[in-house]
């Protein structure tokens, strides 16, 4: 399943866009700051966990802005849910703290990755636009030390934690089911690289490299590249470079 669906990769039509935070004053400056973009369209809103996981089955959105501290339902179990029921959208939570154990949680749960709150409009549209292309939504730094300390716990169960939940029976990919350029291309997302940088380490172009990249998250059967690697860790389908010099 690729990070782009049909509807964006092969119309102009809008990403659309789901936003779930209890506070009305966020929600309408989420809204109003995404009705000058083109490119996306809110097509709800949400004021707990519950409501956006029934939301997200009803209105099938590419996007979910999330709120972690929610009433009824938490941001990370909301996550959980959408996740296992349409493991094709993508989610972007929405914290206040940039501290690197909560944010590795939320991957776990099967977030994209993160937008603080007080962050710049141009930052957030930027964030989602990453996401939905395939790129790293993440600070790079920050992705390298969540990658490293996922490395760090070894090889997991056959299925992330939020697939647990949807009952699904599919055999997870082996090596085997990628070619040696997947391979070599999955290594460098387990090294943190961009799309850019994995085209100048293979000596191919960017546009190639983001197809190989795109191939990887189908195969992988997961929404976007943050998810790719969290899976690939877990299935222990490539090993982890050790830091090396400085």
């Amino acid at each position: 399943m690729e990070s782009e669906t049909e509807r964006g990769a092969q119309t102009n039509l809008p990403r659309r866009v789901l936003i779930a935070d209890d506070h009305a004053l966020i929600r309408d400056g989420f809204r109003r700051m995404l009705d000058y973009e083109k490119d996306f369209e809110v097509i709800g809103e949400a004021s707990d966990g519950r409501e956006a996981v029934e939301l997200c089955r009803r209105l099938e959105p590419d996007l979910v802005l999330m709120d972690v501290r929610m009433p009824e339902m938490d941001g990370l179990e909301a996550t959980r849910a959408i996740k296992a029921n349409q493991p094709e959208v993508s989610v972007l939570v929405i914290t206040t703290y940039e501290n690197a154990d909560y944010l590795l949680g939320a991957i776990k749960a099967g977030a994209a990755g993160y937008v603080l709150k007080d962050a710049s409009s141009e930052r957030l549209v930027n964030s989602m636009r990453r996401v939905l292309a395939g790129e790293w939504p993440l600070n790079q730094e920050l992705g390298v030390r969540l990658i490293r300390r996922l490395a760090s716990e070894g090889p997991q169960a056959s299925a992330p934690p939020w697939a647990a939940e949807s009952g699904a029976k599919a055999a997870p990919p082996l090596l085997e089911d990628f070619t040696p350029r997947e391979v070599e291309v999955l290594g460098l997302l387990l090294r943190g690289k961009t799309n850019e940088e994995i085209a100048k380490s293979l000596s191919i172009s960017r546009a190639t490299a983001k197809v190989h990249v795109r191939h990887i998250i189908a195969k992988l059967g997961v929404s976007d590249r943050t998810q790719a690697v969290v899976r690939a860790l877990e299935l222990g389908l490539a090993p982890y470079p050790k830091k090396t010099g400085p």
